[in-house]
């Protein structure tokens, strides 16, 4: 497990670094051993940790297995978390337009150094739920988010981002080199917008665009959730131009502006 500061609760410490393990880890659960493995630690000790956080709904369990799940205690606190943050009470409206108007779920992520953080969502119509937790720091190369917040950094801010996160393996769609990584931010540059093309979950698809504040930062993006269809290239690129327009939107109620990107 990593070095607690003397300025920290080791046993606290050490329950939010497999929250966070957990939470960044497969969508299928994580097992003990690969948890165990994964922070250097016992199982013994390990396990007893797992199980608290289980009890107080941190985590879940699933079988078979038993694999460990973020739990929906999260899901409240991110909730919570995030009605409390300015940027929902411009974001919400354009939100729930872009849901209405595309038939899909959208999401808003704030920009945390690259990484996008997902404060608000509103759900598409129909039966259809998506597992979207609140207020989670996500990997930036599997989603459509996270891909356009990282074509508005400079090439050496994305390598950076990159060997941070790993560019580890969700699905096989995955982009896992930085090559790979490189040639897909330069088509996001070219078109405006980014896609999830079932990178992060099997048979999910996003489009997403990034919004800007009044210097022409990159604030975060906006991204559209669907079930994976066998989209035209057609259909795609009117869905990330309307994706772009609502993004725009945003950036206009937030008083930013969406500067020229300089060559980088």
């Amino acid at each position: 497990m990593a070095e607690v500061a003397p300025t920290q609760v080791g046993s606290v410490a050490r329950a939010l670094e497999l929250v966070e393990l957990v939470v960044g880890g497969s969508t299928e659960g994580m097992a003990l051993s690969e948890i165990a493995k994964a922070v250097g630690g016992s199982k013994s000790a390990v396990l007893a940790t797992l199980r608290t956080l289980v009890d107080f709904g941190y985590l879940r369990v699933v079988e078979p297995g038993p694999k460990y799940l973020p739990g929906m205690m999260l899901i409240r606190l991110g909730d919570l978390a995030a009605a409390h943050d300015p940027l929902i009470a411009v974001a919400r409206p354009i939100l729930t337009q872009l849901s209405e108007k595309s038939g899909l779920t959208i999401r808003v992520a704030r920009n945390d150094n690259g990484f996008p953080i997902f404060i608000d969502r509103v759900d598409g119509p129909g039966f259809v739920r998506f597992y979207t937790p609140l207020g989670v720091r996500e990997l930036p190369h599997v989603s459509s988010a996270g891909k356009a917040i990282l074509a508005e950094l400079s090439d050496e801010e994305i390598r950076s981002v990159a060997k941070e996160c790993g560019l580890v393996s969700r699905t096989k769609n995955s982009i896992t080199s930085f090559t790979g990584l490189k040639k897909e931010i330069d088509h996001i540059r070219q078109v405006g917008f980014a896609t999830d093309d079932e990178e992060d979950a099997q048979g999910i698809f996003c489009v997403g665009a990034a919004f800007f504040d009044h210097f022409g930062r990159c604030l975060g993006a906006i991204s559209a959730t669907g079930v994976k269809t066998d989209l035209t290239e057609e259909q795609v690129n009117n869905l990330g131009k309307l994706v772009i327009r609502y993004a725009d939107q945003l950036t206009k109620e937030l008083h930013g502006r969406k500067t020229v990107r300089r060559a980088i």
